[in-house]
């Protein structure tokens, strides 16, 4: 009984991951474009798909390009993946050294079960910007799924180290660290790390912090994780 519960929130922790992780890319990316409009960007990249808080002017976007970039995250943000896929391609064609378009587009390729297209697209992200949080925290998502746990948490490092306040990486690893690499302290670091930056707490995310503390021998519930799970 208790295996099969230890399953269950495997599988629900693995969905809740799932969903914020293109809830926040979606957020991030209209925020970016957003900047671009104002005639500023994020570092790196104009088409980064990330917002970071150092904010400087960069280079001109061509118009085209702007256009169809706020059309592909319509496009996803409404769930029209088909149409979202071809406006992405097509403007990696047109416009390849920009970041941003490879990693949204990775994220529908792994929405509809390719995988291997998924990795591909973030390599090509990732070469041209090897420090680019969105696309590490997508790669090591990826990794996580094909088993490839040691390199899924170096790729969630790698998102942390770029943007130290990054707060979905932090909840990936805090997942790998505790479900996969069954490593609880470091796990708990991780889920109080993204409990910290995340604009709302998550529920959810008190509850595995309560857990693993209770796993720890750690009985000081702060009176911080006793607010965030008051209803």
């Amino acid at each position: 009984m208790r295996n099969m519960k230890r399953e269950s929130n495997l599988f629900r922790r693995f969905g809740n991951s799932a969903r914020i992780s293109q809830q926040a890319t979606f957020a991030a990316a209209f925020i970016a474009f957003i900047l671009l409009l104002q005639g500023c960007g994020t570092s790196g990249s104009p088409l980064s798909g990330t917002a970071t808080r150092r904010v400087h002017a960069t280079k001109s976007v061509p118009e085209f390009a702007m256009v169809a970039y706020e059309r592909a995250l319509a496009a996803m943000a409404s769930g029209a993946v088909t149409e979202a896929e071809l406006e992405l391609e097509h403007l990696i064609l047109e416009y390849p050294s920009y970041a941003g378009p490879y990693v949204n587009l990775a994220i529908l390729y792994r929405g509809s079960g390719r995988a291997e297209d998924a990795v591909e697209v973030l390599g090509r992200a990732l070469a041209l910007e090897p420090n680019h949080p969105a696309a590490n925290n997508q790669l090591g998502i990826l990794l996580r799924a094909q088993g490839q746990f040691d390199n899924a948490e170096a790729a969630y490092q790698l998102a942390i180290t770029a943007d130290p306040e990054y707060a979905l990486a932090y909840y990936n690893l805090g997942i790998l660290l505790d479900l996969y690499l069954h490593r609880p302290a470091d796990a708990l670091h991780n889920y109080l790390r993204y409990q910290d930056l995340a604009s709302m707490p998550n529920a959810s995310v008190a509850n595995w912090i309560i857990d693993l503390r209770r796993r720890l021998g750690i009985t000081d519930n702060t009176p911080r994780v006793a607010q965030e799970i008051a209803p």
